[in-house]
């Protein structure tokens, strides 16, 4: 998270999902042809370097000290390879050494134990190197699924219908190693209507999801029966006081929708604008008076304002984090969201948030840089 709004300024790809009941949770990666592409690259390409180096040896003789260069095989070979294919490599130089020297007649066998030793060498290291690369991969895969499951566990189910509405969440993936986002969002129906929050945390790691965790806790268990949002966000600031320190922050956004769907009561807290889509366009619906994040009310009493806008049947409003409207192209210009307010208009809000992930992906041109999540609400006919 870069910043807070107001306050603080600061393709296709592969998609595995887990599907729970009422929401979506998809990770975006690299494209499936290309990394096994890459990948019988990487298994072909120490042999290949091998033979170019015997073929190089066999046309310019012995008298350069070519063969020495063999040991690249199994240095190449460690970097993408496992144990079987290192030492496959190793002996694959060695035997080459020896039928390369014995075909030119080195002249002293000192130059062939001189060549055989470096490619000797040079594969025990390449082994050593390639089995504790492969032990820090099984790590880092443990660490990257507990990291899944915790966010998992911390984002619950959204569901497909709330009285008279319809939802879809989207949660994008930076993929960045074992690295848990902060961004989070909730979902809960009470007398008063359906209430949501979706927000971000500064930071990253398992100190974020702590964070993350404090706040969805506190959400749940005061939005059933606040009279307000306003009373809701209190709580959360009181939560979170016990956990944060000064420098730290929640940007988030709370919303009400009416029993009957007519209207959408919004309180933001530092958070990007949600996008409402009605009539064929798409405009950001936001206060004049700015806003502090969750977390800072120490920096002063900045009151926050509740708004309310008018729902009417197919109008659809879109929650996003910052990982959305922050996402660049390779130019470094942001994503232009009201402009892709069409893709949100497919009569259901799961194809809709399919049709904007993908263009949000196809316009980065790479994995996204930040977790992102979008919730998309929309008010069904009569």
């Amino acid at each position: 998270m870069s910043g807070a709004y107001g306050v603080i300024q600061g393709a296709g790809g592969v998609t595995g999902r887990g599907r729970t009941a009422g929401h979506e949770l998809r990770v975006t990666g690299v494209e499936p042809v290309t990394r096994s592409s890459v990948q019988r690259l990487l298994d072909a390409l120490p042999f290949l370097i091998m033979g170019a180096v015997a073929a190089v040896s066999l046309v310019i003789g012995p008298k350069f000290g070519v063969l020495q260069l063999l040991a690249l095989g199994p240095a190449f070979a460690a970097v993408s390879g496992g144990l079987r294919k290192t030492v496959g490599a190793g002996v694959v130089a060695l035997v080459l050494c020896a039928v390369l020297a014995a075909d030119q007649i080195i002249g002293t066998w000192g130059e062939y134990a001189r060549d055989s030793a470096t490619v000797a060498g040079v594969t025990v290291a390449a082994v050593i190197a390639s089995t504790v690369r492969q032990r820090r991969e099984r790590e880092l895969a443990e660490v990257r699924a507990i990291a899944e499951v915790a966010q998992q566990v911390l984002l619950g189910p959204v569901p497909h219908v709330a009285r008279s509405v319809r939802l879809a969440v989207r949660y994008m993936s930076a993929t960045s190693h074992a690295r848990i986002g902060g961004d989070l969002y909730e979902v809960v129906t009470g007398a008063t209507g359906m209430r949501l929050i979706i927000g971000d945390v500064q930071g990253k790691g398992l100190v974020a999801v702590k964070t993350a965790a404090t706040v969805l806790g506190a959400f749940r268990e005061v939005a059933h029966d606040a009279a307000s949002l306003g009373m809701i966000a209190d709580r959360l600031e009181i939560s979170l006081g016990r956990q944060l320190s000064d420098e730290q922050f929640v940007t988030a956004i709370l919303a009400e929708v009416s029993p009957d769907g007519s209207r959408i009561k919004l309180l933001s807290c530092g958070h990007p604008p949600p996008l409402l889509i009605a009539d064929h366009a798409g405009r950001f619906v936001e206060s004049d008076a700015p806003s502090l994040p969750l977390g800072l009310a120490s920096l002063g009493a900045v009151p926050r304002e509740v708004i309310t806008v008018p729902f009417a049947p197919d109008d659809q409003m879109l929650f996003y984090t910052d990982g959305v409207s922050e996402a660049r192209n390779r130019a470094g210009e942001f994503y232009p969201l009201p402009d892709r307010a069409l893709y949100a208009e497919a009569t259901d809000p799961d194809s809709a948030l399919d049709r904007l992930q993908e263009d949000v992906l196809l316009y980065v041109g790479h994995a996204l840089d930040d977790d992102a999540a979008m919730l998309l609400v929309r008010r069904q006919a009569a």
